[in-house]
């Protein structure tokens, strides 16, 4: 490329060899609607620094700039850029309110190692607060990068200023798009920038808008701007000759040192159906930044979406019930009646449908779609909802953006958890065949897929209905056996429901053969444990040492408390103390043989 150079040293060889790099322009945001743009910014520059003397002293700190609406425009959007020479200074105030970079974009000289810098933030609060008035931009200081680095002055590359990107809507406007395109980018001899993402249906008042840094008035050495192969001018402001020379097209300024905020009419350089544009920028001399391109161009084109809004689905079944809703949001024209939607399970077609009215500019519309899984999808699968896709990808329907159509969302199936099979439980019997229980391990042994969860009820319905689970399942006490426990066993969406049963045996009774009839509470009757109330049929037999038969007593019958009840019985009826023998027969099938013994009875 050629670069500027200072008064003293304007060298052929040097402008040749000179090279810069920095960041492609490339599509940062895009609207569409009743919408324009207009820019607000002012200058660092005491004047122009090809021709002013000075150079640190040639920058201010701050400067000021006014917007003023009119009152049918309401602002949408507002992005500052800063800019100047250096690596950059990235913390500014905007009518005293602290601004920190959001973005930040770099340009470096090659040869001389001189970088430019350019900022972003999105002020679009602030700007709406503030509403029209004056802007003040302040804090913006590269004082000691000219002090530390001469070649910022040697060049006469000593710059800063800055730019607010305004965009607004008005209900009076057509239906445009306006895109906003930044980045860094200096022109050598010619440098071609690709604007995509157009859609052109009427080329009407068509504009294209400019943030460019570090231009210089005196400098016009094959200096244009290109669109589509054709200049551009807008004299006596901008020559065609000289389209960086420190002019603000908003306001009419000749003053705006080293940077331009300049507006284009294009409405014959662009044809309608085109999608994209070329920009081409040369400049024999004057070293030039593009930091922002703007566009305005009539679009009434729709943009349909599609989000899934909730499904329903059963157990062990292949059916879903899709509601979702298709929106036609960002876009200049309504989007027709049966645009078609397409439903895939990983990729392939399981449903189609399409929309029933036509979809007003930022309206949208519900739909609801019963789709049946092929026994070919897997549990786990992704399903993909696709607006204005005919079944096989294509669409019908010219978009603002094609590649937004989808929605896609990672699937399962639901299946009812499996479980393993429980076996009965068994405790001893403590009478009326009532039983205390630990089944808490059966929570693990029945769950197949450790991360179900496991609750046991008393009643079937409980089980079902999820409620009333049985806490204590470690000290659980039946009431009655043989009892039935309901465990229900569930996952993320189903549960299944199996049970166990609770049983009671008969174990052991256990003899406390001393007898001490005193009546301190202990040990005053004949007691056998696990004997009352559990061998229903149970016959006792208690002889004297002689083997004269004495008392007999079965469930029906208090404890033996040492009086005789059979032959001989003394006056109160209390047999002497001494050592006697019992003989119980159980009458239980699982004990046939009778259990005696010797106990011992004191008064």
């Amino acid at each position: 490329m050629i670069c500027k150079l200072p008064f003293l040293y304007f060298s052929i060889f040097l402008m040749s060899i000179c090279s810069i790099y920095g960041q492609n322009i490339s599509l940062y945001h895009q609207f569409n609607g009743h919408y324009d743009f207009t820019f607000v910014g002012n200058t660092m520059n005491l004047g122009e620094n090809n021709e002013t003397p000075g150079c640190v002293d040639l920058l201010l700190t701050s400067s000021t700039a006014n917007l003023n609406l009119a009152s049918t425009q309401t602002i949408q959007s507002a992005y500052l850029y800063w800019a100047g020479s250096g690596l950059g200074d990235f913390n500014v105030k905007l009518n005293g309110v602290e601004i920190n970079a959001q973005r930040t974009f770099l340009n470096t000289n090659s040869l001389n190692d001189l970088n430019y810098f350019s900022a972003f933030t999105d002020i679009t609060s602030q700007v709406i607060s503030t509403g029209n008035g004056n802007y003040t931009l302040s804090d913006l200081d590269i004082s000691q990068t000219l002090i530390n680095e001469s070649g910022y002055c040697n060049f006469r590359t000593n710059f800063t200023g800055w730019a607010i990107v305004i965009v607004y809507k008005d209900p009076s406007l057509p239906l445009n798009q306006i895109n906003i395109y930044d980045g860094l980018e200096s022109i050598p001899d010619a440098v071609t920038i690709n604007l995509t993402s157009l859609n052109v249906v009427d080329n009407t008042d068509a504009k294209i808008g400019f943030i460019a840094w570090e231009g210089d008035a005196d400098l016009a050495i094959d200096e244009t701007l290109q669109i589509n192969g054709n200049i551009l001018s807008n004299p006596p402001l901008n020559p065609a000759n000289n389209a960086f020379n420190g002019t603000n097209s908003i306001t009419g300024s000749n003053t705006l040192y080293n940077m331009d905020l300049d507006v284009y009419n294009i409405q014959n350089n662009i044809n309608i159906g085109d999608q994209s544009a070329q920009i081409q920028l040369t400049s024999g001399r004057d070293v030039v930044l593009i930091n922002v391109v703007v566009t305005k161009l009539n679009s009434q084109i729709p943009d349909a979406t599609i989000v899934l809004n909730n499904n329903s689905q059963t157990c062990d079944s292949k059916t879903l019930v899709l509601n979702y809703t298709v929106s036609n949001l960002n876009c200049t024209s309504s989007l027709p009646a049966g645009t078609p939607i397409a439903i895939y399970a990983n990729g392939q077609l399981v449903g189609q449908t399409q929309t029933a009215a036509i979809i007003p500019v930022d309206g949208s519309e519900n739909g609801q779609l019963t789709v049946t899984l092929p026994n070919t999808i897997p549990i786990n699968f992704t399903l993909v909802l696709a607006v204005d896709d005919n079944g096989i990808g294509t669409g019908i329907i010219t978009e603002i953006a094609e590649n937004n159509n989808t929605f896609s969302q990672a699937f399962s199936q639901w299946e009812t958890p499996k479980f393993n099979v429980l076996e009965p439980l068994f405790s001893c019997n403590k009478g009326l065949t009532i039983g205390t229980f630990n089944f808490s391990s059966y929570e693990d042994l029945v769950k197949i897929n450790q991360t179900d969860t496991v609750t046991f009820y008393e009643l079937l319905s409980d089980a079902e209905n999820h409620t009333n689970p049985i806490l204590n399942t470690i000290n659980y006490t039946a009431t009655s056996t043989p009892k039935e426990i309901f465990t229900r066993i569930q996952n993320e969406h189903c549960y299944a429901i199996t049970s166990f049963l609770l049983n009671t045996r008969n174990c052991p009774p256990i003899v406390y053969n001393y007898v001490s009839a005193n009546e301190d509470g202990m040990n005053d009757t004949f007691y056998i444990d696990g004997l009352r109330d559990i061998f229903l049929n149970y016959e006792i037999e208690i002889y004297n040492r002689w083997g004269k038969l004495i008392w007999t007593g079965n469930n029906n019958i208090p404890d033996w408390d040492g009086h005789a009840s059979i032959g001989f019985v003394l006056e109160n009826g209390i047999v002497p103390s001494g050592t006697y023998y019992y003989i119980l027969n159980l009458n239980d099938s699982e004990y046939k043989e009778p259990l005696n013994g010797w106990l011992y009875f004191t008064k």
